[in-house]
This record gives C-alpha cells, sequence and structure tokens, in this order.
C-alpha cells in the first residue's frame, strides 16, 4: 500500500500545482486588467519572494551542478517570455475568446516533447486520457465562443500578427512545461525553484531598469497582487515535485493544466458568482474521465 501511494505522488503534487494555480486564476480576474504585464511580473515577484524563508534551508550548495545552474534558470525565462507574448498578442488586437483557449493548450507542445525527445511512454489508457484533457481545458477556458460557433467564430475574426505571439505564448509555456522535467533531474526540487526565484528577480530588475514598472498601485492591487504571485510560485514548486517524484512530463502537465482549469471554474462560482454553462459543465465531466485514464496503467518506467 505504502508502494501505491508512493508511485502516485507525483498525482499529488499535480494536484496541489493545479488547486494553487487555480486560486491564482481567481486572483488574477482582480488586477490583471489594472496592470501591465511588467507590473504584473513585478507584483508576481515580491509574492514569491515570501517563500524563500521555506526554500532557502532545504538548498545545500554541495547539490549544485553548472548544469543545474543553467536548467535552474531557464524555465522561469521560458514561462515569462510566454506571458509577455500573451499579453503583446493582447495589445495587437487579438481576443481573449481566441487567445485563452489557445495559450491553454500548451500541454499539446509538452506531450509532443515528451513522447519525441524524452521517450515516455504511455499505455492506451493515457493516450485516450490526453483526448480527453485537451478539449476539456478549452471547454473550461471560460471562452465558449471558439467552441459554440467554431465557423462563424473565425470568419467574423481577422487573423493577424497577434495571433504568431498567441502561438509563440503556447510554444514557449509548453517548452517551460518541459524544461521543468529536466531541471528536476540535475536539481533538488527546493534548488529548481530557488533557480526560477533568481531569473524572476533578475527579469524583476531588468524591467525596473528601464522603467517599465508603475508603482502607482491601489493598496487591493498590492495585496492581490502578491497573493496571486505567491500562488503562481507554489504551483510551480508543486510542479518540480511533481517531476522528482517521477512524473511523466505528458501526465503531468495535462492533469495540472486540466485540473487548473477546474479549479478555477469552482472557485469562481463560490467567490465570484459566476455561473457555468452546458458546455462548461461537460468540460468538467471531460476532465475529470481524462485524469483518471492519465491516472491508470502507469507501469512502466520514465526513460
Amino acid at each position: 500500500m505504502i508502494n501505491y501511494f508512493r508511485e502516485r505522488l507525483w498525482f499529488v503534487y499535480s494536484i496541489l500545482a493545479a488547486l494553487s494555480w487555480g486560486a491564482w486564476g481567481v486572483l488574477s480576474k482582480f488586477v490583471s486588467a489594472d496592470i501591465s504585464p511588467f507590473e504584473n511580473h513585478f507584483l508576481f515577484t515580491i509574492g514569491i519572494l515570501f517563500t524563500l524563508p521555506f526554500i532557502i534551508r532545504k538548498c545545500r550548495v554541495i547539490e549544485l551542478t553548472t548544469k543545474g545552474i543553467l536548467w535552474g534558470i531557464l524555465p522561469a525565462l521560458l514561462a515569462i517570455t510566454g506571458n509577455i507574448c500573451v499579453y503583446r498578442s493582447f495589445e495587437l488586437g487579438g481576443k481573449a475568446s481566441v487567445v485563452i483557449p489557445f495559450t491553454n493548450l500548451y500541454p499539446v507542445v509538452t506531450i509532443l516533447i515528451a513522447l519525441v525527445i524524452f521517450r515516455e511512454k504511455l499505455s492506451w489508457k493515457n493516450g485516450i486520457g490526453i483526448l480527453l484533457v485537451l478539449p476539456a481545458i478549452v471547454l473550461m477556458s471560460g471562452q465558449y465562443g471558439i467552441t459554440d460557433h467554431p465557423c462563424s467564430f473565425f470568419k467574423n475574426r481577422e487573423l493577424g500578427i497577434w495571433l504568431l505571439f498567441t502561438l509563440v505564448a503556447m510554444l514557449f509555456f509548453g517548452l517551460f512545461s518541459a524544461s521543468q522535467k529536466v531541471t528536476a533531474g540535475y536539481l533538488s526540487g527546493s534548488w529548481s525553484f530557488m533557480g526560477f526565484i533568481i531569473s524572476s528577480v533578475i527579469f524583476t530588475t531588468v524591467f525596473l531598469a528601464l522603467g517599465l514598472v508603475d508603482f502607482d498601485f491601489s493598496q487591493t492591487t498590492w495585496w492581490a497582487g502578491s497573493l496571486a504571485g505567491l500562488l503562481d510560485g507554489l504551483g510551480v514548486l508543486f510542479i518540480y515535485l511533481a517531476y522528482r517524484a517521477k512524473g511523466k512530463a505528458s501526465q503531468v502537465s495535462s492533469i495540472a493544466s486540466l485540473l487548473q482549469q477546474v479549479f478555477t471554474v469552482v472557485l469562481a462560482i463560490v467567490f465570484l458568482k459566476e455561473r457555468l454553462s452546458l458546455t462548461g459543465f461537460a468540460g468538467i465531466g471531460m476532465a475529470i474521465a481524462g485524469a483518471w485514464f492519465l491516472l491508470k496503467d502507469r507501469k512502466m518506467s520514465d526513460s
């Protein structure tokens, strides 16, 4: 029984990551419309720094390697670049109803990397789970125009450079998720997360030096933005721990992204009094079924 739970510890960490990111998704609704991506990242960094007292004491210098340091910094660079591309897409005319569902499909990139580069092996049940997960992510994105009338949806929208930024963001988010798997192979969960924090601080310093951050925040924005950053950071930490617990990139990224949507929807209903359409309920049903299939028959070891 102990071995049973130990082998599925990656799933527990994936759920915790999804819960953290789900809460972050609700909080971000309060601040994202009032601040720029650079200011958003500044508040994210403020929030994530609150985890230092709990992380730094577990970081041992003897565990560091040159490859570990390089891979520890890379994921944050990918994630932050992806976020900037999303906001740039909005600035160039991209609609949330298209941008959000597309970027939420970043597990497609991670899955391809996992299968082709990491040589991960999945059972047929895992394959069914992935086929259920991807449309479920779109259905629960909160932007249903793309699913209700897809033909008229795209017909009424002019494709432009914003779409390129959207696709680049999806690519970077997928690379970010896959790179975490590699980082966890070179560093402990604590050091992996420390590398992420250091990278975030470097980016924040550059943004401040370039004068891209306006400090004219309301008190609510300060607290909500910082708390959102803390929750977002904890989600990253749990993903690292999921990979350290031998989770497969194709499964961890899919489940974390999927359940994040579920938790965001549930929390939005409870705290923001939002309503869920039939499309959303269908997405939740597919999400539960997909997570179950992804958890089954995980007997083959990672490559």
